[in-house]
């Protein structure tokens, strides 16, 4: 009788079941081992064939069902570099002033045996972002970009070889642009794009950012004369109109009028405390694209912001000089350094036609308290409790330090209208030789003392 066909694994037990045949006790025994055998064979397999998908499910990632291969960009022909060749860009001096001169070479490095170029241009753009714009998350609103200079450097489709290929550019900067500003309201940037198309439609392209900076020739101190109505104080502070980033400036500080005598007594005022600030004040106004000029009631107009933000500051308790017996009713004399909070990033003056402005100033509080004391000279000042803050602001420029540049109106050539007369013009119609006179209708020299 032809037996059933079962599995490898069945066929092999029953075979061995056929030997010998247990009893009811070793059969409860054999199915006990047998059931934990499946468990374990049934564990065994769900570690071999089941454990790579159950941890991806437990760990909560699904595994793609196809995976692709990463998609890896074509080289480019070739590359495209700018290297500067001039220091960097800095006005001397106010809008007034003639700019500043770059150049540079245009590197056009072939990475392949040669590529066709049909065109390479650069353009100079100014980009004017506002953060604070009309239309919100509108490109049109938030960001204005102006093309001052463009450059085309072949007219008709030209094959390079192998390597480097320079082309040289520069450009003189007009003064009355204002310098690249990063503050809370308004960013102002510059910046050289290249663009090259290859005849295979392949685009080259290529951004380099240009920092221009401008740097204010530090004029004369400047004094200014504060009075303070009713009393008869009168405070002379003599600062510089110009500071930088980094360093600090010395503020003479003079005050007159403490001292106001009656027929017994005299009234005195004394400092207390003495604190200053320099603020840095910004304000922009966010011009509206066509679409949003029903935000601000019409074409040409914008909304403007403002900000205010300190930058340096400290309180002096103590080191001024009092002289109550100075003529002209007693004077208090300090001077302190003033600076810059290292780490603040201050943002320099800029006037922008865009409508950024930003500007600073330099404050000054005292705090006086008044006193009663005898024209004799006899007996303790008595406190009168009244007291006064007296507050005062001066304008004051931030500015990048000039170093040992010059502005470009002392290093340019001269003009033609600045070329003094030639020298009388030589004969040019003679082509043969000049004639020389004889020997004896040469003078001797040596015969004159």
């Amino acid at each position: 009788m032809p037996s059933r066909i079962l599995p490898f694994g069945r066929h092999l037990s029953q075979r061995r079941d056929t030997k010998t045949r247990p009893s009811h006790s070793d059969d409860l025994s054999a199915d006990l081992e047998t059931g934990e055998h499946k468990r374990h064979s049934a564990a065994m397999d769900f570690l071999h064939f089941g454990s790579k998908e159950k941890r991806h499910s437990t760990s909560g990632h699904t595994t793609p069902k196809h995976k692709g291969s990463p998609r890896i960009a074509p080289a480019k022909p070739a590359k495209i570099e700018i290297q500067m060749e001039s220091p960097p860009c800095v006005f001397y001096g106010g809008p007034t002033s003639s700019g500043a001169l770059f150049s540079g070479q245009l590197r056009l490095i072939v990475t392949d045996t040669e590529v066709r170029l049909t065109s390479i241009g650069m353009h100079l753009r100014a980009s004017a972002l506002t953060k604070k714009p009309v239309g919100k998350d509108c490109p049109d609103c938030s960001n204005k970009i102006t093309t001052l200079k463009s450059w085309n450097f072949i007219t008709e489709p030209t094959t390079y070889d192998h390597g480097t290929h320079q082309f040289p550019f520069s450009y003189l900067l007009p003064g009355h642009l204002p310098a690249t500003t990063h503050c809370a309201l308004a960013n102002i940037d510059y910046a050289l794009e290249v663009r090259a198309d290859t005849a295979l439609a392949d685009v080259i392209a290529h951004e380099h950012p240009l920092r221009v900076q401008r740097a204010l020739q530090p004029p004369p101190e400047k004094q200014s004369l504060r009075i303070f109505p009713p009393t008869n104080l009168t405070v002379n502070v003599i600062h510089a109109p110009v500071i930088h980033p980094i360093g600090s400036f010395l503020v003479q500080f003079r005050m007159n009028g403490i001292v106001e005598k009656q027929q017994t007594t005299q009234t005195r005022w004394r400092i207390k405390k003495l604190d200053w600030r320099i603020d840095e004040h910004s304000k922009n106004v966010s011009p509206a694209c066509p679409k949003h000029w029903h935000k601000v009631g019409g074409e040409g107009k914008g909304q403007q912001h403002e900000e205010m933000r300190n930058i340096g500051g400290d309180s002096i308790k103590k080191g001024w000089k009092t002289d109550f017996e100075a003529v002209g009713g007693g004077q208090i004399e300090l001077e302190f350094p003033a600076s810059i909070r290292p780490g603040v990033n201050p943002v320099c003056d800029v006037e922008s036609p865009t409508g950024l402005v930003v500007w600073h100033l330099l404050i000054v509080e005292i705090i006086v308290s008044e006193e009663h004391v005898k024209n004799s000279g006899q007996g303790h000042a008595v406190p009168t409790g009244a007291a006064r803050v007296l507050r005062t602001q001066f304008k004051v420029s931030v500015t990048e330090r000039g170093g040992l540049g010059i502005s470009w109106d002392q290093e340019q050539p001269p003009m033609y209208e600045d070329v003094p007369h030639s020298p009388p013009g030589y004969v040019t119609d003679y082509l043969g030789e000049l004639p020389m006179p004889p020997d004896q209708d040469l003078e001797n020299m040596g015969d004159h003392p």
